[in-house]
């Protein structure tokens, strides 16, 4: 069957599923292998529960006239979102970053919506498998699409980008996330640099923080939208800026007073209230826009639990977001505060000195008490009178059983993997 033919029965059918647990009537099942499974084992099982066709490539799970057999399923998935991109010929906003991807896409979603029937990444679908699942979302109906780019490794926003083929792109930062994979942070710059490398051959617009020095020369020589607090080429001028905790910014004489905590969220407000001016939303809908927005999923949520407030920021963690959130913490104007600090994973041979270079900075310091959680933070222990080490969650479940923490003010922080949303179980 032509790719067109698919593309076809796409058009005719309720969306694509790649997880037969998330069937719902007249799907179409892509059989996707992994490391540890084939999902060509499902197909029938995806049949039997109202999947209209089924997506394979290999013909020992052949079933009868509703399978579609090819070479790879996961090749037809993503030549599939790219023929229905090209289909619909909308303009699509991509980006990527070490910090803050997923809240600033949902910053810009939320405020191109009030002037624009959008569609974006839906929680973290920004990988090979998840940017054609998101293209695929996209309909008819749709006037402006949000892309969100993950990556972990040199070429992967490359082939991101050749399967979105955005015509805008933003670079919220580059950090010290996935050293392990990128190769240090000279790989990361690499990496991420690679939309600015597509949207400069394919002639396209990006929009870039001119504070960022590093962003604006990687981005020279690209039709550039400009913002930034301290910039006078900035497509909006902003006015004021200020958090304590939640951010607040000023711009128009408009003030837009956020849910989001920390400056280092400032950035992510400035952009969408840049983007959203260059696709003509008005001043209104804007402060209207960011102002509605709630951060949810473990990101920066300021939580209110029994005596204690709480900033549960545990969604992910690397030591440049690692950094600014324990920085923020520091400068707020609290009392009795307490931090909870988990593991930072992918950091390979850097791992050790990235834990040690948190441990050091927080040694001793009388204003705070922190408690580290993991193994890596237990190799990088030291002797420090406000500091206890856990080796794992269990270890700091049984002390907090053991204490009670009151009155406090709680940063909680940590990689995925560490789930340290669970400390609020125990408080």
């Amino acid at each position: 069957m032509q790719l067109q033919d698919i593309h076809q029965l796409f058009l005719s059918s309720a969306g694509i599923i790649t997880d037969t647990r998330k069937i719902i009537k007249n799907t179409i099942f892509v059989a996707i292998k992994g490391d540890n499974f084939d999902a060509n084992t499902f197909a029938k099982e995806a049949i039997e529960k109202g999947c209209a066709f089924v997506i394979i490539d290999n013909p020992d799970f052949f079933i009868d006239e509703r399978t579609i057999l090819v070479q790879n399923s996961l090749l037809t998935l993503q030549q599939l979102a790219t023929h229905h991109r090209n289909y619909l010929n909308i303009p699509i906003i991509a980006l990527t970053g070490s910090n803050g991807k997923t809240t600033t896409k949902e910053l810009i979603h939320v405020v191109l919506k009030k002037k624009y029937r959008t569609s974006a990444t839906v929680g973290n679908l920004n990988n090979h498998i998840g940017v054609p699942l998101t293209l695929l979302s996209f309909t008819k109906d749709t006037e402006i699409g949000i892309v969100e780019m993950g990556a972990n490794h040199q070429k992967e926003i490359e082939f991101l980008c050749d399967l979105a083929l955005p015509d805008y792109g933003y670079i919220t930062n580059f950090g010290k996330a996935h050293l392990e994979g990128f190769g240090g942070v000279e790989g990361v710059i690499k990496g991420k640099s690679e939309m600015y490398m597509h949207l400069r051959e394919n002639h396209k617009i990006v929009f870039v923080n001119a504070d960022d020095v590093l962003q604006f020369k990687k981005s020279e020589n690209i039709e550039r939208v400009l913002f930034g607090l301290n910039s006078s080429q900035s497509f909006v001028a902003i006015q004021s800026v200020s958090a304590n905790p939640f951010v607040n910014i000023g711009f128009n004489d408009i003030e837009i007073q956020s849910k989001l905590i920390g400056l280092y969220n400032a950035n992510n407000i400035n952009v969408a209230i840049t983007i959203g001016k260059y696709f003509g939303v008005s001043d209104v809908d804007i402060k209207l826009a960011v102002e509605s927005y709630t951060p949810d999923n473990n990101r920066s949520q300021m939580i209110n639990k029994n005596s204690n407030e709480i900033i549960l920021d545990a969604y992910n963690a690397n030591p440049s977001s690692m950094r600014v959130a324990i920085d923020n913490f520091l400068q707020l104007n609290k009392p009795n505060k307490t931090m909870f600090l988990g593991d930072m994973f992918e950091l390979g041979d850097e791992s050790l000195n990235e834990h040690q270079i948190i441990v050091d900075l927080l040694c001793n310091n009388n204003n705070i008490k922190v408690f580290y959680i993991g193994i890596e933070f237990q190799n990088a222990k030291r002797q420090c009178a406000n500091s206890t080490f856990f080796s794992d969650f269990d270890e700091l479940k049984q002390y907090l059983i053991a204490s009670k923490q009151e009155h406090q003010s709680i940063l909680i922080k940590g990689s995925r993997g560490m789930a340290l949303e669970r400390i609020l179980d125990f408080i």
